[in-house]
């Protein structure tokens, strides 16, 4: 029985950063770039205005006050998208709109507030273009101008290799009119659930068996880390059904069945993988979580090159397999998929209940954290049965009680794995 943090060492050492692929920006948030993003053009393209105002040479400004306006001729008006085709001369202005190009002549933006155009219009009835307008402060160069290539400048990395896409770089990618990047591809993880006492969760539930939730479970964490789910199905309890179900995933970039791991006379997928693959180990010093499998399947490419595929073999416990998935499949996952950052966030809190650890292995304790005064505190969810997946719904947290630990008390500070954080915690 070796460590958690044997087991995982030995899984991430089986896996690999995958090949990169062209991805539409909508569809690559979460994943990693894998080019460097060079800037054909300056963002942004021409000096335009940050301000709804009047275009102006800043010099016939000298001296303006509330009390003591100066007055210019308006010659034009211009909106976003658009271009003036007049000039900003001596004692002139154009009306401008945020975004809008800055005219040629003008060397600053006066905005509507720093004029007479409210008090104008609130004694006007006439909608049109003003013939003149009262600059009421003075203006210095540049003033409410945004410069081009203020943002990006035309032939600068941008972005680079290796960075995650967030909506902020989508935003970027879309100002440089990209619509697709290259980015490492997402895993592919093929899942299958063992066991005779499973049933389809679109089937009648016969007396005696119960509905195939790990694989929904196991399914929507993969696409939460960033992977393609690919459902087999249920494999019976015999040689030749996990056999075959396992045979529908050889394509996939890891393999993760569920169930069949642990020492009963119908847990075959250690014997399996001895006869498919290899076995690295069986089991691990936690708790829940104790048998699970790890090993290689022989399987093929893409491209139809023989290969060995990762697989997992997670425990048939709910919980189980959901806390095995948490601590190994997930990194293996995002390794995977290029990222560096492999650990959840963890915190120290406060445990409000008393634990027991009799058995000298690792628990991970479902519990509710919550930020209170500044401090982490840490409520168990209840009963810690590997069977009650009901726990996990109400649990952001895991709780660790270290293998060398006989007992934690209320009160005490424990280390605690974030399953979720939130902005409330």
């Amino acid at each position: 029985m070796i460590s958690v943090e044997q087991a995982l060492e030995k899984i991430l050492s089986y896996v690999d950063v995958l090949g990169a692929e062209p991805s539409p920006i909508l569809d690559c948030l979460g994943q990693v770039l894998a080019e460097d993003i060079y800037s054909g053009i300056d963002v942004p393209p021409l000096d335009n205005t940050a301000m709804d105002g009047y275009a102006l040479r800043s010099g016939d400004t000298h001296g303006a006050s509330q009390e003591s306006p100066r007055f210019l001729r308006v010659i034009d008006t211009v909106a976003a998208g658009s271009i003036s085709e007049y000039e900003v001369e001596a004692g002139t202005a154009i009306r401008i709109m945020t975004g809008a190009p800055i005219p040629k002549g003008a060397d600053c933006v006066v905005r509507f507030e720093d004029t007479d155009e409210v008090q104008r219009r609130e004694h006007s009835t006439d909608q049109q273009l003003p013939a003149e307008i009262g600059i009421l402060c003075e203006a210095s160069v540049g003033l409410s101008i945004r410069r081009a290539g203020e943002d990006i400048t035309a032939g600068s990395i941008v972005l680079h290799k290796g960075v995650v896409i967030r909506p902020s770089e989508v935003g970027v990618l879309a100002s440089l009119g990209h619509s697709t990047v290259m980015v490492i591809r997402r895993p592919v993880v093929a899942i299958l659930a063992t066991g005779d006492e499973l049933v389809d969760i679109n089937q009648p539930l016969p007396v005696g068996k119960i509905y195939n939730s790990n694989t929904y479970s196991v399914a929507a964490l993969v696409a939460r880390y960033g992977g393609t789910p690919r459902i087999l199905g249920i494999a019976l309890d015999s040689e030749d059904s996990l056999v075959e179900g396992l045979r529908r995933g050889l394509e996939a970039d890891m393999l993760i069945t569920i169930g069949g791991v642990s020492a009963g006379d119908y847990d075959i997928v250690k014997d399996v993988l001895a006869k498919e693959g290899e076995i690295a180990f069986w089991t691990v010093r936690m708790k829940p979580g104790k048998p699970l499998a790890f090993g290689t399947i022989k399987g093929m490419s893409r491209a139809g090159v023989a290969r060995n595929i990762p697989h997992l073999g997670l425990p048939g416990n709910p919980v189980s397999a959901m806390v095995t998935f948490e601590l190994f499949a997930r990194p293996a996952i995002l390794k995977m998929m290029g990222k560096k950052n492999l650990a959840k966030p963890t915190v120290d809190a406060v445990i409000e209940n008393c634990m027991v650890n009799s058995d000298g292995r690792r628990i991970l304790a479902r519990a509710m954290v919550e930020k209170r005064g500044g401090q982490y505190f840490a409520r168990l969810t209840g009963p810690q049965g590997s069977g009650i997946l009901t726990s996990m719904t109400s649990a952001n947290g895991l709780v660790i009680v270290p293998e060398d630990k006989a007992e934690v008390k209320a009160g005490d500070v424990v280390q605690t794995i974030m399953l979720d954080w939130s902005e409330e915690v």
